[in-house]
């Protein structure tokens, strides 16, 4: 009841998800404030927000929950993959590699419930370490002690103009042209960024957290990008767009990462094993 009402901030949301009567929430959670001694919501005026205390206490109430899921899936380890699996990816996966495996994997185990979100990569590892997600595909190696990953695909990075911008032949082409990528902490814009430097090329970035915006500037010939081979394909056939690949744009690596303290998952296993079989060529 905590988690959910935390989840929406109303009591009256809650009710209806949890299917009982809104005093009854309201009653567990003064319960559960009186047995922890602190307050886990203010009031403000219908609806509650979440206080630090409880702020806290959902971070430990995801990781009951997720133990819950994980007992009752240990007992029955044969059993086909089924219940709830949250994946996330950052965007350029989601957009570009996803769609098609996401669909394979719904007609392979129709039993599983997926949830599936997007973020940048800083945010999908914090969700993979506090168990609020089960599995997450990401573009940078992380070493952190929670942390297990495999390789999946080597993503090669595109340079994307205008088709009327005519061919870019070398970096020096870019000079002073506006380039779009994705905020700070995204692999691909820190790629461009030390590709032009080390070209000597100074050219002004805009950061821009949506492909489409950035290929919607690119077609209209506002600039350009550097964008991975699967968004690319995706989209180079909706606005004249044309790429443009260099020996020393290396590709990069892309990786499902998991918290190796989760137990056993066989619908995260079973998503694992799909990423590497659907992406062994890639």
């Amino acid at each position: 009841m905590f988690k959910t009402v935390a989840d929406h901030g109303s009591i009256i949301r809650a009710s209806e998800l949890l299917h009982c009567v809104p005093s009854n929430i309201t009653n567990r959670i003064k319960l559960l404030e009186k047995e922890l001694g602190v307050s886990l919501f203010i009031r403000k005026g219908r609806g509650l927000v979440i206080s630090p205390s409880g702020r806290l206490f959902l971070g430990y109430a995801n990781k009951i929950l997720s133990l819950c899921q994980e007992s009752q899936r240990a007992l029955d380890p044969a059993a086909a993959p089924s219940g709830l699996l949250k994946i996330g990816a950052i965007e350029s996966s989601a957009t570009g590699r996803l769609p098609k495996l996401l669909s394979k994997f719904h007609q392979l185990y129709p039993s599983v419930q997926m949830q599936f979100s997007t973020g940048d990569w800083s945010q999908l590892l914090n969700d993979v370490v506090d168990h609020k997600l089960d599995g997450a595909i990401i573009a940078v190696n992380q070493d952190h002690p929670d942390i297990e990953s495999i390789e999946i695909y080597m993503e090669e990075l595109v340079l994307i103009a205008s088709s009327a911008a005519g061919h870019v032949h070398n970096p020096q082409d870019l000079s002073g042209t506006d380039i779009f990528m994705w905020p700070e902490g995204c692999p691909y814009r820190k790629a461009m960024e030390n590709w032009l430097q080390a070209h000597g090329v100074v050219s002004p970035v805009t950061s821009i957290a949506s492909y489409g915006t950035i290929l919607g500037c690119v077609s209209s010939r506002a600039g350009v990008s550097l964008v991975p081979r699967g968004v690319f394909e995706q989209f180079r056939r909706i606005g004249d767009i044309s790429g443009h690949v260099f020996d020393d744009l290396h590709p990069i690596q892309n990786y499902f990462i998991w918290n190796k303290n989760s137990g056993p998952h066989r619908a995260k296993e079973k998503f694992a094993e799909l990423l590497v079989e659907e992406f062994k060529d890639v």
